[in-house]
């Protein structure tokens, strides 16, 4: 079985999509935020590979999640603390003592599909991990049958060399890795293009 764990932050205004605000305002950025988050959700779920966790900040009691609905099945858990490097870790490392495989992906990547995970996952069953990588040097995908901190650790988080980094990185671990497409995440107002 293969679990998909997604990172998610509340679509709060002024929280989520904060670099669209010039773009959309906050209370719109808000909006797509939860838009892509529920989309990202409905393809997790549609690849029937295994469960779909939902990995939150701020805490699911945080009155920023009221009123918001998430399909049945899912399980939720909460990001914890320190930088996004140190939160993947956790998850991953978590998931991996339990699963046999993880994909951690966010909610800004508009070409995430139930096809392009069910891709991912059968790919970990030849390689000890997958990238998909995006066209701003991050990544939409990474697919792990093993962890190591090394691949989150010391990151420079939200710049170009991410992705490089992270598979030079798995080469130095000795793992096979398949590099999938690139994809297209929506951060900034240029990538609205994309939607």
């Amino acid at each position: 079985m293969t679990r998909i764990i997604i990172f998610a932050k509340a679509p709060l205004p002024s929280f989520a999509k904060t670099r669209l605000i010039p773009a959309l305002g906050a209370t719109g950025a808000a909006e797509l935020a939860q838009q892509m988050l529920f989309n990202t959700l409905h393809e997790a779920i549609a690849a029937e590979i295994g469960t779909v966790e939902l990995c939150v900040t701020p805490s699911i009691h945080h009155p920023a999640w009221r009123g918001i609905q998430f399909p049945e099945g899912i399980e939720i858990s909460e990001q914890g603390e320190g930088d996004l490097g140190a939160r993947l870790a956790l998850a991953s490392e978590r998931a991996l003592a339990n699963a046999e495989r993880v994909l951690l992906i966010g909610t800004d990547c508009v070409e995430m599909s139930g096809g392009l995970l069910r891709e991912a996952a059968l790919a970990l069953q030849e390689h000890d991990a997958v990238i998909h990588c995006t066209a701003d040097g991050g990544y939409a995908l990474l697919g792990l049958r093993q962890y190591s901190p090394c691949l989150f650790s010391d990151m420079p988080w939200s710049t170009d060399a991410v992705a490089s980094i992270t598979i030079a990185r798995i080469g130095q671990l000795g793992w096979t890795l398949l590099v999938g497409e690139v994809l297209h995440d929506v951060d900034e107002p240029q990538d609205l293009k994309y939607l």
